[in-house]
């Protein structure tokens, strides 16, 4: 991730938790604040009910490569929190990459001038 940062402490989970906004669709739920830092922090977070570790580990990757993939596409400044569903065991790439984009779409945290599209 060329622009950002991985969100590590729990406080920065709390306060993304407490004071941003949220939606979810079907295998995500997605958390945005923003941070007044000038670059995004992504923090992803995978509970036990989805599945042992081999499968949190593969989505905490498929998550994190959406992003990393479409990062040119985010605005700056923003922590973002993205928590995935027991729903998100089995699927491929193409599909959490799909929920992720439309998560970020009803945030409006993508910017206006999208180069990078498929």
């Amino acid at each position: 991730m060329i622009f950002s940062e991985s969100l590590k402490k729990y406080d920065d989970f709390q306060k993304v938790y407490h004071t941003g906004k949220s939606y979810a669709n079907r295998y995500l739920v997605m958390y945005v604040s923003e941070n007044n830092l000038g670059r995004n922090r992504l923090g992803i977070s995978v509970s036990k009910k989805v599945g042992n570790s081999v499968i949190r580990h593969r989505i905490t990757r498929l998550i994190r490569e959406s992003y990393r993939r479409n990062e040119t596409m985010f605005n700056s400044g923003l922590d973002i929190v993205v928590i995935a569903r027991n729903t998100a065991a089995g699927i491929r790439f193409a599909a959490v990459e799909s929920a992720f984009l439309h998560l970020s779409g009803l945030h409006k945290i993508r910017s206006q001038s999208v180069s990078g599209m498929k």
